[in-house]
C-alpha cells in the first residue's frame, strides 16, 4: 500500500520534474520494495542502519547493479523530497554508495550474419521488402542511430550523395558514409516509394514516411521489421536491434583496422571512452580467429 508520503512524491515529480507514466512507475515499484523490505514504519521511520541493510541485501536477491542503482536514486531523491519538506530531520541513505556497474559489451553480428539478414531484407515481397532493404544497408554503411535514421528526408538523399550530412546528438553535424551497395538500395526505394504516391497526396518530407504521429517510420515498426528478417535468416531475434546494426558498422570497421578516432567521428561519440567500448568485442573476434587458425595455438 503506498504511504501518503510516497504519493505526494510521486505527484512532485509528476507535476514539477515532468516524469514520465513510465518513470513514475519504476519509481512506485522501487519505494514499494523498499517499503516492504524495511518492516515496520517503512520508509518513514528507517534509520541508516536499516536502509544500509535493505540496499545490502539487493545483490542477495540477485538484482542487477543497473537496477539497484536505479533503487538507490529513487530512495535517495524520496529522502531529499522529505527533508524539503519537514517530514524529517536526516537522511538515512546520504551513505549509500553507488554499487558499481561493469559495462556491457555491445551485442553485434558478423559479417556472415549480416549478408544473411540482408538476404532475407532483400527477400521481402514488393515495396516493404525494398524499404527494409534500404533501412538496413544504410544503417549497417553509416552506423547512424536510429533516430538518425528514420528522420532522414528525402533531400537527404536526391542527388545521390557518397556521404550524409547527418545532426545529432547536442546538434553536432557529422558525415555519415554511404558505399555502393546502400546507394543502390535508396536509388531502388525512392522509385518505389515515388510510385506509391497518389495525386492527390502531397509528398512527405521523409525518407520512410508512415502514418504515425511523426509521419516518418517508428523505432518500434523498424525493430519489428527486422525481428521477422532475422527469423527469416535463421538468427535468434533477440541478438537483431537497429542498434546491434550500428555496433556491427563499429565493431567490423575496427576489425578492418580502422583507427578508434576515426569511428569516434563516425559514430559522432563526444568521448572517445564511449568508443573504446568496441575495442574489446573486436579483440575478443581476432583472438579467436588466432585460436582457431594459428598452427602454434592448436593442441597436438
Amino acid at each position: 500500500m503506498t504511504t501518503p508520503q510516497v504519493e505526494a512524491f510521486l505527484e512532485m515529480m509528476a507535476v514539477e520534474r515532468d516524469a514520465s507514466p513510465h518513470t513514475l512507475s519504476a519509481y512506485a515499484r522501487d519505494l514499494a520494495d523498499a517499503e516492504d523490505g524495511l518492516g515496520p514504519g517503512g520508509l518513514m521511520a528507517a534509520d541508516e542502519a536499516a536502509i544500509e541493510a535493505w540496499f545490502g541485501g539487493l545483490a542477495k536477491r540477485g538484482l542487477s547493479a543497473s537496477t539497484a542503482a536505479r533503487r538507490r536514486s529513487a530512495v535517495r531523491q524520496f529522502y531529499r523530497f522529505c527533508l524539503g519538506e519537514g517530514w524529517r530531520a536526516d537522511d538515512p541513505s546520504r551513505r549509500l554508495e553507488a554499487p558499481k556497474q561493469g559495462r556491457p559489451l555491445p551485442r553485434t553480428l558478423t559479417r556472415e550474419e549480416v549478408e544473411q539478414l540482408l538476404g532475407a531484407a532483400a527477400a521481402g515481397d514488393g515495396r516493404g521488402g525494398l524499404r527494409l532493404i534500404t533501412l538496413v544497408e544504410l544503417a549497417y554503411a553509416s552506423g547512424l542511430r536510429v533516430s538518425e535514421l528514420l528522420a532522414l528526408r528525402v533531400e537527404a538523399v536526391h542527388r545521390d550523395p557518397a556521404y550524409l550530412i547527418v545532426r545529432g546528438k547536442g546538434g553536432k553535424e557529422r558525415l555519415a558514409p554511404l558505399n555502393a551497395s546502400a546507394r543502390e538500395a535508396v536509388k531502388a526505394w525512392l522509385i518505389a516509394r515515388d510510385a506509391a504516391r497518389t495525386p492527390r497526396s502531397p509528398d512527405s518530407p521523409w525518407l520512410f514516411p508512415s502514418n504515425a504521429a511523426s509521419g516518418h517510420l517508428t523505432p518500434r515498426r523498424f525493430a519489428q521489421l527486422l525481428d521477422q528478417a532475422a527469423i527469416d535468416a535463421g538468427i535468434d531475434p533477440a541478438r537483431v536491434s537497429p542498434h546491434v546494426l550500428r555496433h556491427a558498422f563499429a565493431t567490423h570497421l575496427l576489425e578492418g583496422g580502422a583507427d578508434l578516432r576515426v569511428v569516434q567521428t563516425l559514430l559522432g561519440h563526444a568521448d572517445i571512452a564511449t568508443t573504446q567500448i568496441y575495442t574489446h568485442v573486436a579483440t575478443d573476434r581476432l583472438s579467436q580467429v588466432v585460436n582457431r587458425h594459428h598452427p602454434l595455438a592448436s593442441e597436438d
